[in-house]
Order: structure tokens, then C-alpha cells, then sequence
């Protein structure tokens, strides 16, 4: 009796272990969100990944006290098609839509893979769930707009909100002219009090700080705010 004692401890030490360790990758794939100012940071990276961990651990462990009762059947791969669906629907919370353009989907996605890592580590796969979390981040910071690997086809959306008259956009125009930015998309929409909303999507030149943009404020009078 006393062996099973130990025994089921030290297993249960192992199934600690792996959720303290899921917690760990989404926690680490969360900073990085964290980092670009993203809605889910370490906390919810951490707790959706430690989740699917506790989650595939029950589906995978939890029953086997059911076979005593005679001819039982288990099916673990049930839960764990369940957490896909479930985290596939949290990730579309994450999605917005603002004017036909649609914010998110990298943040979702992450959200998914985590849950992904966390089901890995969880079934006890630790060298595929590590090394899934590395090429996670390693791919987001690889990829990430801060690089401009790919710059000649990156596209930045700006909002603008200004205060119209006759040569506002004509200013707004020239100042992205004058700043070698290409306006690739230029969408306008008036609203009260004599305001005017602004939606500008713009391929920055090579090496271009996106936080120059903010000199529109200063250079262009009829600037009120600005979103990048």
C-alpha cells in the first residue's frame, strides 16, 4: 500500500510538473505579444496553455479508475478535439473588424497554437511542446513588422481624425508626399461637428520609424488624433 502511495505521488508530481512547464511556454509566447501592445499577453497565453495541459492530462489519466468496472471504453482523443474547438472559439473573440480591415487574426492564432503547446505537454510530449513554443516566438519576431524583412510589400494602416476645410487633405496629401510615403489606399468620412475621419493605408520607405508618423499632429494643423 505503501508503494502505491509513492507511486501515485510521484505521479502526480509529474503531472504537476507538466502544467507548471505549459505555463511557462505560454507565458513566454505571451511576453512577446505583450511586447507589440497586444490585447492577450502572459497571463491569458499562460492560463489557456497550463489549461490544455490540465485538460489533456484528465482526458488522457483521469478515467482509469472507470476500468474496474468491467469492459469500459476511453476515448481521450474526445477532450482534446474539444479544446481545439473551444480555443478556436476564445481566438474569435479576438478578432475585430474596423472598417473593413480586420485586427487579430495573429493574436488568435497564437492563442490556438498555445493551446496547442499546452495539449503537447500535457500528453506528455515536452521536446515537441518546447520546441513548438520556440518556433512560435522565434516566427513572430522573425515576421513582425519591427524587422521589415519584407518591406516592400508591407502596407501600415493609419486613422486619422481632423478638422475639415477646403485644403485639409491636400495638407494631409502633401505631408506623405513630402515624407516619401506611398498612399496606397486613401479613405475619408465625415462625421459631426466638422470632423473628418481618415483611414490611410501607406507603404513606409525602407528603415522608416513608424513613430515619425506621429509628427502629423505637429506638422499638419488640422490633425486632432492619430492612430497607428
Amino acid at each position: 500500500m505503501g508503494e502505491e502511495i509513492v507511486s501515485h505521488m510521484l505521479e502526480q508530481l509529474e503531472f504537476l510538473g507538466r502544467l507548471i512547464l505549459a505555463g511557462l511556454c505560454g507565458g513566454f509566447i505571451g511576453y512577446e505579444r505583450k511586447n507589440r501592445m497586444k490585447n492577450a499577453g502572459p497571463r491569458t497565453h499562460f492560463i489557456v496553455c497550463l489549461a490544455s495541459a490540465l485538460m489533456m492530462i484528465t482526458s488522457k489519466y483521469g478515467f482509469f479508475d472507470l476500468f474496474k468496472y468491467g469492459d469500459v471504453g476511453l476515448d481521450p482523443s474526445r477532450v482534446a478535439a474539444q479544446i481545439v474547438s473551444g480555443v478556436g472559439f476564445l481566438g474569435a473573440g479576438m478578432i475585430f473588424i474596423h472598417r473593413q480591415s480586420v485586427t487579430g487574426l495573429t493574436t488568435a492564432a497564437g492563442v490556438w497554437a498555445t493551446a496547442g503547446v499546452g495539449m503537447a505537454i500535457g500528453a506528455g510530449m515536452y521536446f515537441m511542446g518546447v520546441c513548438s513554443t520556440v518556433l512560435i516566438i522565434f516566427i513572430q519576431l522573425l515576421l513582425h513588422k519591427k524587422f521589415r524583412i519584407f518591406r516592400s510589400i508591407t502596407a501600415d494602416r493609419i486613422c486619422i481624425r481632423m478638422h475639415y476645410n477646403n485644403d485639409a487633405i491636400t495638407n494631409l496629401k502633401q505631408w506623405f508626399n513630402d515624407n516619401q510615403i506611398t498612399i496606397l489606399n486613401f479613405k475619408t468620412e465625415s462625421i459631426e461637428n466638422g470632423e473628418l475621419d481618415v483611414e490611410v493605408t501607406v507603404q513606409l520607405p525602407k528603415n522608416y520609424n513608424r513613430e515619425n508618423l506621429l509628427n502629423l499632429h505637429r506638422d499638419v494643423e488640422e490633425v486632432e488624433s492619430i492612430e497607428i
